[in-house]
């Protein structure tokens, strides 16, 4: 369910927000729109004993149903006409943010070139082009570019097109690739000959994508998905020319908590099937010589282990929780790989999170985190190990692609709140590195106009909450700037800072932009991210209110000019905050929410519910059930003054489906007191990550900076 919102870009307007001599704000003039008003058509649910009257539930019979119901496509379709009509005014502005941030983006570009097996693989974007073009050159950056994949080309008719997972056979030759044109993540499989051109009759649908050409060139490994729940539920062998509703399936998942992917050892010699869940992880492989034969277990699954693998020469190195909360590096032989055969190789630390590990013929590079902030720890096969360090208060830092074993070279991607990301390549021997790309912001940028800090608020309990923010120098703390906090805060996933071009139109406009590391992340180690799930989740809620409330304390801002955003988890978030503390925003913009947790997870039929028990609990559980109930946003919508709201889903979002933020702006409509503005904003053609043109989804970004802005009273 995750979505981290596109990064936001600017012209450099400044408006009088900047001025702490800020006169008081007009009252915001709307239009007399009407409302739609859902039909109410109550339905009871009743478990463990509790029944509840869901009065919007029928709304769930698109995903039922599909385009015969239409009573669905029409409510959507009259919320739509009603944000339009209220936000009419801003229809010049949004026009013109759109082409400010457009502006920023350089439109005839290339990603910085991957060496593997003999030649450069890149993409390019052109000027006026949503998609891209894929690409690679023979041994040399000066050889003639050989274009394998024209992606502007493909989309042309599709309103929705997504091409990923670009596998390229042993030989060279081939090229596996995966295409989706409706946004529900289910993509048919394609095989291109590279020396040809020809697209071959194989396709196979319903997948996750290509995963792994075994050394023949002929077998690929794929995952494949329940059309209906869209779990990967099986793992299947393909052989090019054969037909692919016969094709053999090599693995099966019983663990509908699990998640299973494959793919191949950065060596080349194995083909792994990767079972995982929130807790528990298992390993199969095969020799990537021999495709025929059975895939046998690396190690067995066991409670509450996580494990992952990597081949070096003579062994495996194992990044494993097993006995280390924040994990720790093992090794085994080659023929010897069951847990009793593992040897410690990095110890556990209790500060210290091993996030994750790239192996390389003399080297292995691990990826740290200290106090929230990553550090990349180079270990010589040889002996001995250094740091590379950063200096920001607040930055991320990762392992880029590195492909090829037999390397000494390490690419890495750098960016704060004030520095574009940047791609490094780092000599290991020589510890010097090399700037090879860093984003450009056309028009100019200038990082030190901004200032960027990291302070930390306190919880409810007295655990200290990282906040990273950036604003634009001059900015005063008088409690008169307006100030947008984001946060998710579920899966572990951290919410590291990055620089965003488009978020300069908030900066230059006197916004402050910040990012709270609420607990149900990672950020500050593996107990970071059990201390905000399953039977502690609200402390991902009440760790974001107190970040708010510190953040005016401090002066950056007011409750009058305080908005939050956060998307999809974080959309539970922002489902839970205006519940729990709705005078404390002006504004918030819920992005594809997930905010019917206890009829979602209730009905394993829609996608994620099952692999989703470990993060939110079971509900057929009555404790679970009763507080799971006690925190979803849908559930606890109360007759009472809720703050204004922009939320917005996607018709054919896979991770959280239409009906959830539908049916919860239904009822928000329905129970709030209040007279400010509640909009649901429905993409028609799109899924969870909204617009697939690198352009598009910049219309989106314009009416949330909109919906700021007028609630700001910033015009221009």
């Amino acid at each position: 369910m995750k979505r981290i919102l596109p990064s936001l870009i600017l012209l450099g307007a400044i408006s009088a927000c900047n001025n702490p001599q800020k006169k008081e704000m007009k009252p915001i003039e709307w239009p007399a729109a009407k409302a739609p008003v859902a039909e109410i058509i109550p339905h009871k649910r009743t478990i463990h004993g509790d029944t509840v009257v869901d009065n919007y539930y029928w709304m769930i019979d698109y995903f039922k149903k599909g385009p015969d119901s239409t009573k669905v496509v029409n409510y959507l379709t009259a919320e739509n006409k009603y944000l339009d009509e209220m936000m009419k005014s801003t229809d010049a502005f949004q026009a013109d943010l759109f082409k400010e941030m457009k502006g920023r983006i350089k439109e005839k570009d290339e990603s910085v070139p991957v060496f593997r097996n003999g030649y450069f693989y890149y993409s390019r974007t052109e000027d006026g082009k949503q998609y891209f073009k894929y690409c690679r050159k023979k041994g040399s950056l000066t050889a003639p570019e050989e274009i394998l994949l024209d992606v502007d080309e493909m989309a042309k008719g599709h309103s929705y097109f997504s091409a990923n997972g670009f596998k390229v056979s042993p030989d060279n030759k081939l090229l596996a690739f995966g295409v989706d044109k409706v946004s529900r993540r289910q993509y048919t499989i394609q095989v291109k000959n590279l020396e040809t051109g020809e697209i071959y009759k194989d396709a196979i649908t319903n997948t996750e994508g290509p995963g792994a050409w075994a050394n023949d060139n002929k077998t690929l490994f794929y995952t494949s998905k329940n059309p209906i729940t869209l779990l990967s539920e099986k793992i299947k062998k393909h052989t090019l020319g054969a037909d692919a509703k016969k094709d053999v399936v090599v693995y099966d998942e019983k663990d509908n908590t699990n998640y299973i992917g494959v793919g191949k050892s950065k060596n080349g010699k194995y083909i792994f099937i990767a079972s995982q869940g929130t807790l528990t992880s298992e390993y199969k492989m095969i020799d990537a010589d021999h495709p025929e034969t059975d895939f046998k277990v690396f190690a067995a699954r066991s409670k509450d282990v996580l494990y992952d693998v990597m081949p070096v020469d003579g062994k495996f190195l194992i990044l494993t929780n097993w006995k280390a909360k924040n994990f720790r590096l093992m090794e085994c032989p080659l023929d010897k790989t069951e847990k009793e055969n593992w040897k410690e190789v990095i110890p556990h630390r209790t500060d210290v999170l091993l996030e994750s590990a790239e192996e390389f013929k003399d080297y292995t590079v691990l990826s740290e985190r200290k106090n929230g902030l990553t550090e990349l720890r180079v270990l010589k096969k040889s002996g001995g190990d250094y740091y590379i360090k950063f200096d920001e208060p607040a930055y991320d830092a990762g392992i880029g692609a590195n492909p090829e074993y037999d390397s000494k070279t390490l690419r890495y991607s750098y960016t704060s709140l004030t520095t574009p990301s940047s791609v490094y390549d780092y000599d290991l021997e020589k510890k010097t590195q090399k700037l090879m790309k860093q984003q450009e912001v056309v028009g100019g940028y200038n990082p030190k106009d901004y200032v960027t800090e990291r302070i930390f608020a306190t919880a409810k309990d007295g655990t200290k909450i990282p906040v990273a923010l950036v604003y634009k120098k001059g900015f005063e703390k008088n409690g008169q700037s307006p100030l947008l906090l984001y946060g998710y805060g579920s899966y572990g996933s951290n919410s590291d800072v990055y620089f965003s071009s488009v978020r300069l139109s908030l900066l230059d406009r006197g916004f402050v932009f910040a990012i709270a590391n609420i607990r149900g992340g990672q950020e500050m180690g593996r107990q970071w991210y059990e201390d905000g799930k399953l039977m502690k989740k609200k402390n991902t809620f009440t760790d974001f209110i107190a970040a708010g409330e510190y953040l005016i304390d401090q002066k950056y801002t007011s409750k009058g000019h305080l908005y939050a955003n956060g998307g999809s988890a974080g959309g539970l978030l922002m489902g839970a905050v205006v519940n729990l503390a709705p005078d404390l925003w002006n504004g918030v913009i819920a992005d594809v929410p997930f905010v019917d947790v206890v009829n979602t997870m209730l009905d394993e039929s829609i996608p994620l519910t099952t692999n989703e028990f470990d993060e939110w609990g079971n509900p057929k559980k009555k404790d679970a059930y009763d507080y799971m109930k006690s925190y979803s946003p849908y559930e606890n919508v109360e007759k009472k003054a809720y703050p204004n709201m922009l939320v917005t889903t996607g018709l054919h979002d896979s991770q959280v489906q239409y009906f959830e933020p539908a049916k919860w702006v239904a009822k928000l409509r329905a129970m709030k007191t209040d007279q400010n503005v509640l909009f649901l904003k429905t993409n028609m053609e799109f899924g969870h990550g909204g617009a697939s043109g690198r352009f598009d989804y910049l219309k989106e970004e314009a009416l949330g900076y909109a919906f700021f802005f007028k609630l700001e009273g910033i015009t221009k």
